[in-house]
């Protein structure tokens, strides 16, 4: 990795998968970061908690489309990249209100491009040369597989969800930037993730906490839609190499090679949970619920990293026995973050059911 001090103002960084990457950036000495995030349901600034009074770290408040406030913190901070984050992430919100989806991903996405593209215009020749931005996105574009096969970086787009088609038309937005106004842009998707500080909307945040509380475990259908599994920490490591070696214009996809049907990983939390709380195996099963199956569900997603791990030299460190280990041990040993997210206006009823409100009880899974 380069030894220079960097600053990187990153996007949606008091989110899940951004604050993950903050904290590991600032603390590892990898970068000075600039978090712009604009603390939405999903964002959460206790997430960034130890690294108050860090002097690697600024917090601003703000919201991507705002063109000027980007404008400034890229010629105040004078970052060598802009790794982007910021999104509304959620299929079953999507369903419900999928304008937000709209405005944050792919209007958002196209502020923060126009606002470098306007940057590098007037950045000195060498600032230009070490500039990056980074796009995260999700392997969602791709649509739905069959029992076989994988996604690659030159899969065909297929988005199914509001969700899923507000993240390719960002995609779109940001090889446009590249190839008409020469951006330096990567772009990176990536299969589920898991581990700590993610919203209780997902499933293994969800499963959790139901586990924790004796609350039923909500599975859509017959639980047999597969997902291939990441943990958030070796995410960030995959991002970081394609800061470091990556090549402008490229895309890289990142998977944890670990495929697991929803009712599979439903049970691999539940003897976690019951592991690591002293009940007897089995007890958390019988919460399981199998509940109405989400509008337009994708069967099957599955990554082929080859491409990262060759060119990146990136390989994912955690298993998925491990990192849910890891994960459900995080959510033990964190109740006062756990209690003021779900004090809020989320509280883990199901969503996805195409109206803006819900009330049947049941939560939301991958």
């Amino acid at each position: 990795m380069e030894t220079h001090t960097r600053t990187l103002l990153v996007t949606g960084g008091a989110g899940f998968i951004g604050s993950n990457f903050v904290l590991g950036s600032v603390k590892s000495g990898f970068a000075r970061i600039v978090t712009l995030d604009r603390l939405s349901y999903a964002g959460n600034l206790a997430n960034l908690t130890s690294l108050e009074g860090d002097p690697r770290h600024t917090f601003v408040r703000g919201d991507i489309c705002d063109g000027p406030l980007v404008r400034r913190l890229l010629c105040e901070h004078r970052p060598s990249a802009v790794v982007h984050f910021a999104a509304e992430s959620h299929v079953d919100r999507s369903i419900d209100a999928p304008d937000a989806f709209v405005r944050t991903n792919v209007v958002g996405t196209f502020s923060l491009l126009d606002a470098a593209r306007a940057y590098l215009a007037e950045a000195p020749a060498e600032e230009r040369a070490r500039f990056r931005f980074v796009h995260v996105s999700t392997d969602e574009v791709f649509g739905s597989l069959g029992a076989d096969g994988h996604f690659r970086e030159d899969s065909p787009y297929a988005p199914n969800s509001p969700y899923s088609a507000s993240k390719a038309a960002s995609d779109m937005f940001v090889r446009a930037y590249h190839h008409t106004y020469g951006v330096p842009t990567i772009t990176t998707n990536c299969s589920n993730n898991y581990g700590p500080f993610q919203f209780p909307e997902k499933l293994v945040p969800l499963m959790i906490l139901n586990c924790l509380e004796r609350k039923p475990l909500p599975v859509y259908g017959s639980g047999q839609n597969v997902r291939d599994w990441l943990y958030v920490e070796d995410h960030c490591e995959g991002i970081r190499r394609a800061l470091d070696v990556g090549k402008p214009g490229e895309t890289y996809l990142f998977g944890g090679r670990s495929e697991r049907t929803n009712l599979e990983m439903v049970h691999a939390i539940c003897d976690v949970v019951d592991e690591l709380t002293g009940k007897p195996r089995g007890t958390s099963r019988e919460l399981i619920t199998f509940v109405t199956d989400r509008p337009g569900h994708d069967l099957r997603y599955a990554v082929d990293p080859s491409k990262a791990e060759l060119a990146l030299g990136w390989t994912p460190s955690c298993n998925l026995s491990d990192g849910l280990r890891r994960t459900v041990g995080w959510y033990l040993e964190n109740h006062a973050w756990c209690s003021e997210i779900t004090s809020g206006r989320y509280r883990r009823e199901r969503l996805g059911l195409g109206t803006s409100t819900a009330s049947d009880g049941s939560g939301a899974t991958a």
